[in-house]
């Protein structure tokens, strides 16, 4: 896991402290627990993408963020809520450490993602992508590497078809690549970190 305590933030507006605590604690537990859920402190109240909420915990004057939206188009709006809430500078995306997809993300950003040398794989980014639910989708995921017993399965929805390819691309020259976490609508995400692999079974 390349997500540390260094990287949290909590000042930003549009978290509470306790919510920017739970929010970070869920992605250490969901990177730590490859393929089990995690809970991220969704608000009813609030207008946030949940999908936000890991880029709002972790985000600070030195971490460099990108925020992308359907068909990998900036996501004006949430960018600015980002940037006014965590002070985060705005990189192109290859140059983020933080990303956030608000919609679907394609093989070609991932594979732009930045991924860190080898002799700091902490450099590489983690990606939030927005899915329709952790369950229900065409294909099966079976997860093994760290942090998993054996296999475990997941079936994520609203995944684009390549993402596995894609995502196997940008973690091969491990210690070096990406991490990324799956965020469901209702706040559920499962952690991919680097060290996961990935074997998918067509349904």
């Amino acid at each position: 896991m390349t997500i540390t305590e260094t990287h949290f933030a909590g000042q930003g507006a549009a978290l509470s402290a306790a919510e920017s605590q739970l929010a970070f604690r869920a992605v250490l537990d969901a990177l730590a627990r490859p393929g089990l859920p995690a809970q991220l402190p969704v608000s009813q109240e609030s207008a946030l993408p949940p999908v936000l909420l890991p880029l709002l915990a972790l985000a600070d004057l030195g971490t460099a963020v990108c925020l992308l939206g359907a068909d990998g188009f900036p996501e004006r709006h949430w960018a600015d809520v980002l940037s006014t809430a965590t002070s985060a500078p705005r990189v192109p995306l290859e140059q983020a450490r933080l990303v956030g997809a608000t919609g679907p993300i394609g093989a070609e950003e991932i594979r732009r993602l930045r991924r860190g040398p080898a002799l700091a794989p902490e450099d590489g980014a983690l990606l939030a992508v927005a899915v329709a639910g952790l369950t229900g989708g065409p294909s099966r995921w079976w997860l093994t590497g760290p942090g998993v017993q054996g296999r475990r399965e997941i079936g994520p929805l609203g995944v684009p078809e390549e993402f596995v390819v894609a995502r196997a691309d940008a973690v091969a020259g491990y210690p070096a690549g990406i991490d990324v976490l799956l965020v469901a609508p209702d706040g559920a995400l499962v952690g991919l970190p680097r060290t996961t692999t990935i074997d998918e079974e067509r349904n």
